[in-house]
């Protein structure tokens, strides 16, 4: 595993949770700080993947498209709870790594809610989407599962009522519970799982239409300009 995947790993399971923790005690608007912290700590692996070279600009354009389209998919369709910003998270970590797609998922949340107004579940957001990146870069890693469309619409649902729904549930357990046991905990989950799979209906359709063509686009700029790789290739 390249160090950077390690310390993507390092960052999702320690460093964002603590910040999650002590964001928590800031008064006022501190889920900006929160955030702003976030997006810094995410920097660091998504570095490391270049290794001995610095990002060519090309490489942070493509990025900030790939924000701007998971941005318009979670604000331009009208439909509550079914957004199509998943699917061009996931998409995108599938295309360019789990560093990617954490940065790209955290980033969309981050800005896309300007749009629905910020509040103190927005680090949370950010951790569960970026999350959902990161889990689709490391799943279709090096090809080890094949891009097909149904594998890709069924890898998208299960991953949002499996990781990135119960991930979101979470900021409703640690801010608005005052007291969390196993009742409150199990009942929270439940009451999220409709939404969860109405997001995860849509993710799935999004990536079995759009999944081949997009990634067949992404593949080919990759390629081209050899975008995402270290001076070895890799």
């Amino acid at each position: 595993m390249k160090k950077s995947n390690i310390a993507m790993l390092l960052v999702f399971l320690a460093l964002i949770p603590l910040t999650l923790f002590l964001g928590e005690k800031l008064p006022g608007k501190g889920y900006y700080i929160t955030g702003v912290l976030i997006i810094a700590e995410l920097m660091l692996p998504f570095f490391m993947m270049f290794e001995k070279r610095r990002p060519q600009a090309r490489e942070l354009v493509v990025i900030a498209v790939m924000c701007t389209i998971a941005i318009i998919g979670r604000v331009a369709i009208p439909i509550p709870h079914f957004k199509a910003a998943y699917a061009v998270i996931m998409l995108t970590g599938i295309a360019f790594g789990p560093e990617t797609g954490f940065i790209v998922g955290a980033i969309t949340a981050f800005a896309s809610n300007f749009f629905y107004g910020q509040g103190a579940y927005m680090p949370w957001q950010m951790m569960a989407y970026g999350a959902g990146g990161m889990l689709s870069g490391f799943v279709f890693l090096n090809n080890k599962v094949p891009r097909k469309p149904w594998i890709m619409a069924v890898f998208g649902f299960l991953s949002v009522i499996l990781w990135i729904g119960p991930l979101l549930d979470t900021s409703h357990i640690f801010l608005m519970m005052p007291e969390i046991n196993f009742s409150s905990v199990t009942a929270s989950l439940a009451s999220g799982f409709p939404v969860n799979v109405s997001q995860g209906v849509c993710t799935a359709l999004m990536m079995f239409l759009l999944g081949k063509p997009l990634l067949e686009k992404l593949d080919r700029i990759k390629l081209k300009y050899g975008m995402m790789e270290d001076e070895n290739g890799v």
